[in-house]
């Protein structure tokens, strides 16, 4: 097993552990209601909310904005680039297609953001021409640096291994999960991969509701 392989694998460990705590803490709190229909979505609300960290990224144009800002609306974060070769096209396609279906209301209340974990290649322009063939509303982030996306991918824990960009056409090791953030700029939670599109359209509303 090689090194990259042995952080990978002790990353998934980790994550899959801290989300079993979760959904324990979750299935045995008082006053949640019923979260197995949430669950069996993907969807995992996190016993308390957690901050977002100080750090400004730009977006697909060329705005700066505070990723301790994300308000107002309930935000899907996904972590990928536009040169993934599959998980990140699949990922955005899906993600479009659940959002066509879900309620108009429901819809205005959600935004879509990919932040990229490969801001070597990925610019505001890049981000602008890749998220037009999903969906013109999706919001495109990139760092500044990949110190602030890894404060920003460990704020919200979803892992990815920066990549060896000396090499051509390199790939990106990242995680699948998009991670859940509520209208006052918390995190609330996750949702795993791979993404049910029937049972996230079905619990989606119903997740919207809890705030």
């Amino acid at each position: 097993m090689t090194r990259t392989q042995k952080t990978v694998f002790i990353l998934v460990a980790l994550i899959a552990l801290v989300l079993g705590l979760t959904i324990n803490k979750v299935l045995s709190g008082k006053g949640q209601g019923d979260p197995t229909a949430l669950i069996d979505a993907g969807i995992i609300l996190l016993p308390q909310s957690r901050n977002m960290p100080d750090l400004t990224m730009t977006d697909q144009d060329g705005k700066p904005v505070a990723v301790d800002e994300l308000k107002d609306k309930w935000s899907l974060l996904f972590f990928g680039y536009t040169f993934c070769p599959d998980i990140c096209p699949t990922t955005l396609a899906q993600l479009r297609q659940i959002k066509s279906e879900l309620p108009a209301d429901v819809r205005d209340k959600l935004q879509i953001i990919l932040v990229s974990v490969d801001p070597h290649r990925d610019t505001p322009k890049q981000l602008k021409q890749y998220l037009g063939y999903f969906d013109p509303q999706f919001i495109g982030l990139t760092p500044t640096s990949i110190e602030d996306l890894q404060k920003f991918a460990n704020a919200v824990s979803i892992p990815f291994i920066p990549a060896d960009t000396s090499k051509p056409n390199y790939t990106v090791d990242h995680s699948g999960n998009l991670a859940v953030i509520g209208p006052d700029g918390t995190q609330r939670g996750f949702i795993r991969a791979p993404l049910n599109n029937v049972k996230l359209v079905a619990q989606l509303p119903v997740m919207l509701k809890r705030d």
